[in-house]
């Protein structure tokens, strides 16, 4: 096997396109996220960052580029949860967009949903093992 030597040492962050920063900050606040970072920068945008309650990756809530409409991301983003009905019900209390059933293909695929921020772009929870 040959191996490559990298200077790239972890996925820090991933950007996801929202159009009203504000209220993607309160959606993930509801969902138990932090905000840890939210600061000015040129021509009056914000850099904004949540992070789930334990990991080290976060989530960054930028304006899409000029010219792209935000939403509608199938982001790629997979969440964990040690109890994936229990989150199920939680969302589904909180009036998140989600599916209606968790779904259950069994091993070795984890039980999983999906659901939507407020611009309809879709993240994944998945139950660890």
């Amino acid at each position: 096997m040959t191996t490559t030597a990298s200077t790239i040492n972890e996925i820090s962050l991933i950007v996801v396109p929202v159009s009203d920063q504000d209220r993607s900050i309160e959606f993930y606040e509801k969902l138990g996220f932090e905000k840890r970072t939210d600061i000015p920068f040129g021509g009056g945008y914000r850099w904004v960052e949540v992070y789930a309650p334990r990991g080290t990756t976060g989530i960054a809530l930028a304006p899409p580029p000029p010219g792209t409409p935000a939403g509608n991301v199938q982001t790629g983003i997979t969440l964990t949860t040690d109890d994936i009905d229990a989150a199920h019900a939680e969302l589904t209390e909180l009036g998140v967009d989600l599916d209606a059933e968790v779904s259950r293909m069994g091993d070795p695929v984890p039980p999983m949903f999906w659901f939507r921020d407020p611009d309809s772009n879709s993240l994944l929870i998945v139950q660890s093992s």
